[in-house]
C-alpha cells in the first residue's frame, strides 16, 4: 500500500504539467484508476514470469500491477514525457518495470506470458500488437468498456480466439477480457 501511496503522490504531482490523467479525476485517482487496474489480478495467470503493458501512459495498468504483484513488467510507452514519468515512478516505487519509450509497433520485445493494455485502441487495432509480444499459451488481459461487444464482433472477422468476459468490480459498464489462443482467421481463396 505504500509503494501504490507513493505512486499517487508522484502521479498527481507530475500530473500538473504532463497530462497523465483527466484533472476531473484527480480527487478519486484510487477508485478511477488504482482499484480499476487491480480489479484485474484475480485474471492474471497465477505462474506469470514477465508482462508486458501496451501504451502504458500513466502506468495504467502495468505500473500498478507490477507494484501490486511484484513481477517484472515491460511498459511501453511512445511518448517520452510519459516514458520519464515511468521510468521516475517506477525508480520511487521499487516497482520491477523497465520502460521502453518507443511506439507498439516499432518496439523489440522478447514475448511475455502475459500482455496488458487499459484505454489504448480498439481490439481490432490491438490484438495485432498483443499477438506479436505474446508467447505460445500466453494471455492478454484487456479492461473494455461500453463498446466491448463492437469490438468483439470486429475483431471476430480477423481472429480465432479464447475469450473469457468477466464484469468489472469497478464500473457496471465496463467488461475484463481474458484472451488467449489467438489465430489470425485464414480466409479461403
Amino acid at each position: 500500500m505504500d509503494r501504490l501511496r507513493n505512486y499517487i503522490d508522484l502521479l498527481l504531482r507530475w500530473n500538473r504539467t504532463i497530462n497523465l490523467i483527466s484533472r476531473r479525476d484527480e480527487p478519486t485517482v484510487w477508485d478511477r484508476h488504482i482499484a480499476d487496474c487491480l480489479a484485474l489480478l484475480p485474471f492474471l495467470p497465477s505462474d506469470f514470469e514477465r508482462a508486458i503493458d501496451i501504451g502504458s501512459g500513466a502506468g495504467l495498468p502495468g505500473l500498478v500491477l507490477a507494484i501490486a504483484t511484484n513481477r517484472p513488467f515491460d511498459l511501453v510507452e511512445a511518448d517520452h514525457r510519459k516514458a520519464a514519468f515511468l521510468r521516475e515512478a517506477a525508480r520511487a516505487t521499487g516497482a520491477p518495470a523497465t520502460v521502453h519509450a518507443a511506439r507498439i509497433e516499432t518496439v523489440s520485445l522478447a514475448p511475455a506470458s502475459l500482455v496488458t493494455a487499459r484505454a489504448v485502441a480498439p481490439l481490432p487495432t490491438l490484438l495485432p500488437w498483443a499477438v506479436r509480444l505474446l508467447a505460445p499459451g500466453g494471455v492478454c488481459v484487456f479492461p473494455k468498456g461500453r463498446t466491448v461487444a463492437d469490438e468483439l464482433t470486429a475483431a471476430a472477422a480477423q481472429w480465432h480466439m479464447h475469450l473469457d468476459r468477466f464484469a468489472s468490480p469497478t464500473d457496471p459498464q465496463a467488461t475484463i477480457l481474458r484472451i488467449s489462443e489467438i489465430s489470425r482467421v485464414r480466409h479461403a481463396p
